[in-house]
């Protein structure tokens, strides 16, 4: 084991991917646009994969899953309504400042809900692996409104939007 007083902190410590380096190349999902910044090859990280998302006004991305991967997605810009389930049968919404969590093996889709504005994310995996299985499934009509509550936050009225 390396003790720190050995260590290259300056080629293996602290590493800054600038908004210009981001990295278009990798998995997609028809409807965004995902931009990875913090990878093995780019930095190390043996445990984690960071970057955006971009959803353009009025858009949607397919139905996928990520495999066994966890995802959280913090909303920087605009409205985020998920929709996730067999048939995409739950939505709840997101908007700037919130966090999303999506468990592993999860259909989802990610919606802008609005028609003027991009939605822009940050989204951090639980690994490297770029999993992304798109899905071919059909949306249920009327899905069912879900608030993310938990025992420490009870359910308070939808804000307006």
């Amino acid at each position: 084991m390396v003790s720190s007083s050995e260590r290259n902190w300056r080629d293996h410590g602290i590493k800054i991917i600038s908004s210009a380096q981001l990295d278009l190349n990798t998995a997609q999902t028809p409807g965004m646009t995902r931009a990875a910044a913090i990878t093995h090859a780019r930095t190390g990280a043996t445990k984690l994969w960071a970057g955006t998302v971009t959803i353009h006004p009025d858009a949607k991305t397919g139905p996928h899953h990520h495999g066994e991967l966890e995802s959280v997605i913090y909303v920087v810009n605009g409205n985020a309504r998920m929709r996730w389930g067999e048939s995409l049968e739950y939505v709840a919404e997101a908007r700037a400042g919130d966090f999303i969590f999506v468990p592993p093996f999860v259909p989802h889709q990610e919606i802008n809900a609005s028609t003027a504005e991009p939605l822009f994310c940050v989204l951090v995996r639980s690994d490297q692996e770029p999993i992304v299985i798109n899905l071919d499934i059909a949306a249920a009509e009327k899905p069912e409104l879900v608030r993310w509550t938990d025992p420490n936050h009870p359910v308070e009225p939808m804000p307006s939007r």
